[in-house]
């Protein structure tokens, strides 16, 4: 009996930044439309980037055949998304989050994080991010122009520095993150797109802090940080759509290779 061949999971840039549209007039519109990430991404590269099929597949790790296969696909939900007029959500499917490590990349932003902030992983050291901001931690994800990334060894803090964002906001953050080889996330309000795309990315979130940053990792440590596992951002009254937890997106059953 012969085995399936594993799926290989499709390379994502970036989380979508918006997860849910929906018509002015939803009345009787029907189910919504489920676009996976990977058909987004397939949509954004070739239809908003100008790219290839062939080009498409080298940036995701596919092939051109898949690249026609998901497109073909993506195009019908989208065609049904406007037609009639039911909502659309992004969500799901065979991914994973591009750190910047790979030579597709192409020159890749993440790139420089990736390599500049390599690290070994020991058994017993971390790296913990924190949203910063003048020493506090700060409040509203989307928006973190900072990051102070503390590496940690045997539960002690051994170096920390601050980290420019490069101008990146709402689910690209997760991938600065991600090519920061960053294991946790410190942060105040974070909107359920981002929680998402952190998910994917293999990083668990401690969100809704406040105070000093250094304060924040301190009671981290020492497992006494006040942090709410259901926290919101609501900031400029954004609405975000609660995205898939940890493993939603399928990769685990698949060959995703190295978050």
């Amino acid at each position: 009996m012969s085995v399936p061949r594993p799926r290989k999971c499709r390379k994502v840039c970036h989380f979508p930044r918006t997860l849910e549209f929906a018509p002015v007039r939803a009345e009787g519109a029907g189910p919504p439309v489920i676009l996976t990430v990977d058909e987004y991404e397939v949509i954004r590269l070739m239809d908003r980037e100008g790219l290839s099929q062939e080009q498409c597949g080298r940036a995701m790790g596919v092939a051109r055949t898949t690249v026609q296969q998901v497109y073909a696909g993506a195009r019908e939900k989208l065609a049904a998304f406007l037609v009639e007029g039911r909502p659309l959500r992004i969500e799901g499917g065979d991914y994973r989050l591009c750190r910047g490590g790979e030579q597709a990349c192409g020159g890749c932003f993440k790139q420089r994080y990736y390599e500049q902030y390599a690290r070994a992983k020991g058994e017993h050291s971390m790296r913990i991010a924190v949203t910063y901001e003048d020493g506090q931690v700060f409040q509203h994800f989307g928006h973190t122009r900072e990051f102070k990334v503390y590496d940690v060894e045997e539960g002690r803090i051994k170096s920390a520095q601050v980290v420019d964002t490069n101008g990146s906001g709402h689910g690209a953050l997760a991938g600065v993150l991600n090519a920061l080889h960053a294991d946790a996330l410190i942060c105040g309000g974070i909107g359920g797109g981002a929680q998402a795309a952190l998910a994917a990315a293999g990083i668990r979130l401690y969100g809704g802090v406040s105070g000093g940053a250094d304060e924040a990792v301190a009671s981290f440590l020492a497992g006494e940080l006040a942090y709410n596992p259901d926290v919101r951002c609501d900031h400029h009254g954004e609405h975000h759509h609660q995205g898939g937890e940890c493993g939603s997106h399928g990769c685990g059953e698949h060959s995703c290779g190295g978050q």
